[in-house]
């Protein structure tokens, strides 16, 4: 295995320890009584999935025991590999000439600085000569501007910044002017939101908006940084970020915080959107692209 799955593994263990222990109790025998159902989908609702996702993957794998398949473990997990078909992709990058661009917006807390110097991290790894620039439009917060400008020396990018409390959409203006010249990704940092915030969504909605003006079409991603640890409140998020800038993906952090980690299955039951990238942890190899079939053989191994 990579030292991806290692981390992952890791990460996911308390979801895992409360998940896999249950389950094969549960389990053990085979057959499922109407009992056993009913443990089934309150261990499954422990972990997050949600109650929707958990009676119907309950549903399914009584069916499949019906039929005479005899390894639930081996059923259950490939009935949540079906669930999570179509949630993963790689970062859309553009290969026209254009910059791309990726607005990755969140609340306080999520990550979200940081995991944009991660994503940077990946991209420049891949490829050392990448132009990369970081636009610190959390101009609310003057932490922010400094974190990013020492991850922005770290990773070898650009930083286009202005003093604290200036517009963040003069600072994407400005962003969007560099990276057009320059070339390259354009990551832009937004100011940690609570999404019931009205006045910082209607930021948020201005500063896609400068984007589209610069560049004549929208950015390439918007992304969202979900803590897990939130768990449901999650959803509620981001249905209020999708609202207001329509959102490309999503991007979830936090799972080694959390014995709640089926929330993956929540937030794509409930959002529809791809899940691009998870993170387990601080370090800048502890996030990574998201890919389902790992996902499920992390919390069962």
């Amino acid at each position: 295995m990579s030292p991806w799955f290692d981390r992952l593994k890791a990460g996911l263990s308390k979801t895992r320890n409360g998940l896999t222990g249950s389950l094969s109790s549960i389990l053990r025998g085979g057959g499922l009584t109407g009992a056993d159902l009913e443990a089934l989908e309150e261990v499954l609702i422990a972990a997050d999935v949600g109650a929707k996702v958990a009676i119907e993957l309950v549903k399914g794998l009584s069916g499949a025991l019906r039929r005479g398949d005899d390894d639930p473990i081996a059923l259950l997990k490939e009935l949540i590999l079906e669930r999570l078909a179509g949630s993963e992709r790689p970062l859309s990058l553009r290969s026209d000439g254009s910059p791309s661009v990726v607005l990755v917006a969140g609340v306080n807390g999520t990550g979200k600085t940081t995991t944009i110097a991660k994503i940077a991290s990946l991209l420049r790894a891949a490829d050392p000569d990448l132009p990369i620039t970081f636009a610190a439009a959390d101009t609310f917060r003057a932490a922010a501007i400094e974190q990013l400008s020492i991850w922005a020396e770290r990773v070898g990018g650009d930083l286009i910044g202005h003093r604290p409390g200036a517009d963040p959409a003069a600072v994407v203006f400005d962003a969007v002017d560099h990276v057009i010249k320059r070339g390259g990704v354009l990551f832009i940092d937004t100011a940690g939101r609570l999404q019931t915030k009205h006045n910082l969504m209607e930021e948020l909605k201005k500063i896609e908006r400068t984007v589209q003006k610069k560049l004549g079409r929208p950015s390439d991603e918007r992304l969202l940084v979900l803590d897990a640890t939130t768990g449901q409140n999650g959803i509620a998020q981001a249905e209020r970020f999708h609202a207001a800038i329509d959102l490309t993906g999503l991007v979830l952090t936090k799972l080694d915080s959390t014995a709640k980690g089926g929330v993956v299955l929540a937030i794509r039951e409930a959002l529809g959107l791809p899940i691009l990238f998870v993170g387990v942890g601080e370090a800048a190899e502890d996030l990574d692209a998201f890919s389902a079939r790992q996902f499920v053989e992390a919390l069962f191994d």
